[in-house]
């Protein structure tokens, strides 16, 4: 499978990067074991996951996902050498003083997710969320001391604006610091506006790769959720309400022409969609199971064409 650089990093990725926020969460050990090894074994190699999933889950408090995939990687020798993670801090953890960017709380943080991850190296090192507390420099700083220590490989940030992230790369620039070289932003088929414009402009101006989280919109995007009774029934209730209106109809509707006119389903579309759009590296997508992911896989053999891609854009824009 032909590879994507990422942004700056030196590092190459399949064009669709899976989505570890369902390990140890709504995808048990066993289960996200063979949605890991189905996925690497079909070409891909990217990983995404957080020190704070799946805090939200009934019993869980954080670092679930990187112990599932630390013991996954533990479990097949040689496979480190194979894939891409990628992990965040900056979530709060529910603990005192343990969210931010503080340097104080990377440093701890880091070697958390290295113990889960059974690692001694994060490929991909992600500030999840702005931090107004702490400047830019604080965070850069820490980041440095991690890169020179071989601890990380790469620096990115996780739903920064164009403002936030300009200002961080003019800090970086200024002060001789590393730069953030990766976005994580929201962004699909329906959610648009918030990477569109400036942000985009920038990372392409930049040259900061993008891999956009919610590629699915929660799973709307897959059109299995039609009714308010399928609603309901999800985990991610709240979220997919929230798209069940004309224009998430309109969407559907989109898709499934689209679908129908090379044989798809709904989510392989809206993932082909992402991978033509400007800026974009890789869209982040999960599955629960083998089924579920079989069509994630096949976005990335999806060859959309210009009429294709005008219908998604009026049923979106």
């Amino acid at each position: 499978m032909q590879k994507r650089a990422l942004g700056r990093t030196g590092l190459s990725i399949a064009p669709l990067v899976f989505g570890g926020n369902v390990f140890g969460w709504t995808a048990d050990e066993k289960t996200s074991f063979d949605l890991l090894d189905a996925f690497v074994d079909h070409g891909f190699n990217a990983i995404d996951t957080a020190d704070v999933y799946s805090s939200w889950a009934p019993g869980n408090s954080g670092g679930e996902s990187e112990t599932v995939i630390g013991r996954w990687l533990k479990a097949r020798p040689g496979m480190r050498e194979r894939v891409v993670i990628f992990t965040k801090v900056g979530s709060d953890l529910g603990q005192p003083g343990q969210k931010g960017l503080s340097a104080r709380w990377i440093a701890e943080a880091v070697e958390g997710s290295l113990r889960r991850l059974q690692t001694d190296r994060i490929d991909l090192y992600f500030s999840h969320w702005a931090d107004p507390e702490t400047p830019y420099a604080e965070t850069l700083g820490a980041y440095d001391a991690l890169l020179k220590a071989g601890k990380i490989g790469a620096i990115g940030a996780s739903n920064l604006d164009a403002a936030q992230l300009g200002e961080a790369l003019q800090v970086s620039r200024d002060q001789g610091l590393p730069a953030y070289q990766v976005l994580q932003p929201e962004y699909n088929l329906y959610s648009r506006d918030s990477f569109e414009g400036p942000l985009a402009d920038l990372c392409i101006r930049e040259g900061v790769g993008v891999v956009n989280y919610y590629g699915l919109a929660a799973g709307f995007l897959t059109g299995k959720y039609r009714t308010q009774a399928d609603v309901e029934r999800s985990s991610r209730s709240n979220r997919i309400g929230s798209y069940m209106n004309p224009k998430g109809q309109a969407i559907l509707a989109a898709l499934d022409q689209v679908a129908k006119a090379h044989g798809a389903q709904p989510a392989e579309v809206a993932l082909a969609w992402l991978m033509t759009r400007p800026g974009v590296t890789a869209p982040i997508a999960s599955a629960t199971s083998l089924a579920q992911l079989a069509p994630l896989m096949k976005s990335a053999e999806l060859s959309l064409t210009a009429e294709d891609l005008a219908a998604l854009d009026r049923a979106s824009a």
